[in-house]
């Protein structure tokens, strides 16, 4: 029999009718799904190890949307699509979107989502383990990552695209509150860290608005935000090798309250000697006592293209 919620919907010339779309509901300019309707459906249990708190409110989704400025000429790498609440509104308005899930008892939900958009590719994959470049090879235009990141493994996803030095113009992504902080955070305060660094290093990062834990389900503990981050070459053209770049800022900050002498000193991939880094902090005009939270972006990379020509020169 055919459920009450079946209906014929047409939004920008594209014709949504039974099957695929049953659970949308019209909102504007986008489209919204019924989660708790897709939710029963599928009978899925949200896994809190995953982090699986799916963004229900159209005005917040739509925001997200326009933040990403899309157009055809754009594919949009999505990370944790849940059932496809942003995904298919991505879907109107770029050219191409790849939906990385890792829990593969939704995916059966976001094929029928999606299933209207030939535009759309699902991954069951961890996006820690998928071939980036794989994904994106043969996309002349720009490369953009949207996504509602799972709050348990937010920083790793997003160091994984800094380090990776993948071709992309921007990120829009939702993430909790304190780590929109320290995305933005200058140094010398306490949000400060190897995650400001990373991103400031690549781009420039800006909170564009924050997100009541009231538009989840289910509700998560923490509010959120959304921020975006326009990458540019402004440092990372004058980073001589990221690998090192990178290694270095972990290092500064994986002792936080200890002297860049001691923390890269002590550091395993490094194993540098205490005496050298006393040698390029003086030449960088840094006292011995400096910590990793008191060094700009900018300092950050002197240190690591010298320590970089240290190990190039044999020097460790």
């Amino acid at each position: 029999m055919r459920s009450s919620v079946y209906r014929n919907m047409n939004c920008s010339g594209i014709i949504f009718t039974q099957g695929a779309y049953f659970a949308f509901i019209l909102r504007g300019s986008g489209f919204l799904i019924n989660t708790n309707e897709i939710l029963n459906k599928y009978n899925i249990r949200l896994t809190k190890t995953l982090g699986q708190n799916f963004l229900t409110d159209a005005n917040i989704i739509r925001k997200i949307t326009d933040a990403g400025e899309l157009s055809e000429k754009d594919l949009v790498v999505e990370v944790g699509p849940g059932i496809g609440a942003l995904t298919v509104n991505l879907a109107q308005k770029a050219g191409r979107v790849i939906a990385v899930e890792i829990d593969k008892k939704l995916i059966p939900a976001l094929e029928e989502t999606t299933g209207g958009f030939d535009n759309v590719t699902l991954v069951n994959a961890d996006v820690l383990k998928v071939d980036i470049y794989g994904l994106i090879d043969g996309w002349h235009g720009n490369v953009k990552v949207i996504s509602n990141l799972p709050y348990y493994v937010t920083t790793p996803i997003i160091m994984m695209f800094l380090e990776g030095n993948y071709p992309i113009e921007r990120m829009v992504l939702m993430v909790q509150k304190e780590v929109a902080q320290r995305m933005t955070a200058k140094p010398g305060t306490k949000d400060y860290g190897a995650l400001s660094v990373g991103i400031q290093a690549a781009g420039i990062p800006k909170i564009l608005f924050s997100v009541s834990r009231n538009c989840f389900i289910p509700k998560p503990e923490v509010d959120s935000a959304v921020v975006r981050v326009i990458i540019t070459d402004e440092y990372r053209k004058r980073i001589s090798d990221r690998k090192i770049f990178h290694e270095c800022v972990k290092a500064a900050f994986s002792q936080r309250r200890k002297t860049l002498v001691n923390s890269l000193g002590n550091s395993p991939f490094f194993k540098i000697d205490k005496e050298m880094v006393k040698d390029m902090l003086s030449a960088l005009n840094l006292k011995e006592q400096v910590r990793g939270e008191e060094l700009s972006v900018e300092q950050f990379i002197l240190l690591s293209n010298m320590v970089a020509e240290k190990i190039r020169c044999g020097g460790i």
